[in-house]
Parts: structure tokens; sequence; C-alpha cells
């Protein structure tokens, strides 16, 4: 008779000899190895490689974007079901989903649906250059230009629809969900550089004259409280809000003051008894004195300052 021989690993014949290999009764399934709950590095069973019969195909993906959409505004989207079925195997309730190919932000919304269904608060980071459209395309002739528009919009009408379903739907006393998000575009500094090696007299005296105003242009505040924030060591996330003649971010460990300010401002500043203190130079308008006494006011009561 023939017969098949097979080579068995002594650390496999120690497993079998454990009773830690099930084999399965029906011959065409595969063998499993037995695992104890302290030996697992996860609380999530790992899939299998094949998901066909837990998630959905391309075309799941393209009726999702022609329903949120109104229209096929995006070709080789990944199937939402997907995403949903892999982000819980990676992130914990809190942590954050990070795409660098976003397209049409199909992981946003898978966020954003999950945190529904058990509650999260995973976040997410969508990275999507803009490319342009092809203009025989629909999305283009529906009014994107680019590929990061579509999946801006999308956010917009997945969050928008989110909230409709959830209101007046909240038990007593449960707030609802927070899915707001922000748009952040690549850009140049706000700040004027300064030349490490002018060539001669004359370019020194041009850059100083250009320092005395170190602000490039008329930035908007929310560009340089963003520049700012981020030079500061701080994420993009933190929390802004405008006082009377400065902003205050994340409650009080950073002060940011980018308007014309007096005393009152200042003192305002210091009872709040902030870690840090960032100026523009141009809100004290020449008043040396006045400069002068602030920063002294502030290292006297612990606080650390910065004019730009």
């Amino acid at each position: 008779p023939n017969r098949v021989w097979a080579y068995i690993p002594e650390s496999m014949n120690k497993l079998i000899e454990e009773g830690r290999i099930l084999f399965p009764k029906d011959p065409s399934k595969k063998p499993m190895l037995k695992r104890f709950q302290n030996e697992l590095k996860s609380d999530k069973n790992p899939y299998s490689t094949l998901l066909m019969d837990k998630v959905g195909l391309n075309t799941e993906a393209t009726r999702a974007i022609q329903d949120i959409m109104g229209g096929n505004m995006f070709d080789y989207s990944k199937p939402l079901s997907l995403l949903k079925t892999l982000i819980p195997q990676v992130c914990q309730n809190d942590d954050i989903a990070l795409d660098f190919f976003a397209g049409s932000a199909t992981t946003a919304h898978a966020v954003l649906d999950l945190n529904t269904k058990d509650g999260g608060n995973r976040k997410f980071i969508c990275v999507q250059l803009p490319e342009p459209c092809d203009e025989k395309s629909e999305a283009y002739k529906s009014g994107y230009a680019t590929i990061s528009e579509i999946g801006k919009e999308r956010i917009r009408r997945v969050i928008k629809k989110l909230n409709q379903a959830e209101n007046g739907q909240l038990p007593m006393g449960q707030s609802p969900q927070d899915r707001g998000f922000k748009v952040f575009k690549l850009a140049e500094t706000n700040f004027k550089q300064w030349q490490k090696h002018p060539q001669n007299e004359a370019e020194l005296v041009e850059q100083l004259e250009l320092m005395v105003n170190p602000v490039d242009g008329k930035p908007t505040h929310e560009a340089l409280l963003t520049e700012l924030v981020l030079k500061s060591g701080l994420p993009l996330t933190s929390v802004v809000e405008a006082k009377g003649g400065f902003y205050l971010i994340n409650q009080t460990e950073l002060v940011i003051v980018l308007d014309k300010a007096n005393e009152h401002v200042f003192d305002a500043i210091i009872s709040l008894t902030p870690a840090k203190v960032i100026a523009l130079d141009s809100v004290f308008e020449n008043n040396d004195q006045l400069k002068t006494n602030v920063a002294l006011q502030f290292k006297d009561a612990g606080i650390a300052f910065k004019t730009i």
C-alpha cells in the first residue's frame, strides 16, 4: 500500500502530546492550536486572510458612495465593511486611525460608524494630495475639482447623517458624540525667515527692516494660531478659546496674543497663571516700557514669556 511520510518538528510533537493541537473530525478542515487566555497578546480573534464571507466587494463601496454623494464620485473605493472589520483589530476605543492614502475617506466613515455603534472615541487622520479629478468624470462635473474635496464632503455628509439619526434618540443625561473634524493644508510659514549670511551691509539693513514686523503678508488669526500651536509642540486637536484680547490654548497650557494689548489684557492673562505666553512683538506698538514691565511681571509670576 502507498504510504505518506511527513516530518513533524519536535516542537509540534510536544504540542500534540500536551493536547494543544485540535484535529477536526472533518479531514477537509485545518487543525487548530489551542491557546490559553494568559498567552494571548490581544483579546481580538485574528481574521483569516480570506475575508470574502465577512466583507463586501468593491460593488458595495460603489453603492455606498452613490448613496452618500448622490452619484458615482469615486472609482475603486474600499468597501466600508472591510474597514469596519479591520480597524477594531488594531485600534482600541480611544486610538487614532491614520490613513495616508485617504481617497474618498472610507477610513473616516468607518471610524465614525464604529464610534456610533459601540460608543468609542476613536479618531482619524486622513491624508490626501489634492489630485485633480478627471474633467470627464462625474465628480468633476458635480463640482469636485480634486479627490481631497470628495473625501471632505463625504465626511461632512456622514457626520450630518449620523447626527440626524442620533437627534432625540439619546437616553436622558447622555451627551451626543463629538463628530467635528478640521481640515488642514500644507503651507509655507507665516513668518519671515532671517537670512543667516547677508552678503553686504545693504542686505543686512534690508533684513533688519524686514524683521521689524516678522509676520509675512496678512495671514488670518487661524493660520497664525495653528502654526504657533504646532511650533509649541501642541497637537492640532488643541482646544482654542478666544478671550478678551488673547487666545487660551488647552485651558491654561498656552496663551497667544496677536492683537494690540494693554496692561489690563496682560493683567487678565497673569490672573489665569498659564504655563507659557507667546505674543507678537507688534502688539506692544513700540511701547518698550510696557513690554519690559510685562516681561518682569510674567517672570515674577513664574510664567514663561516669549515675543515674536
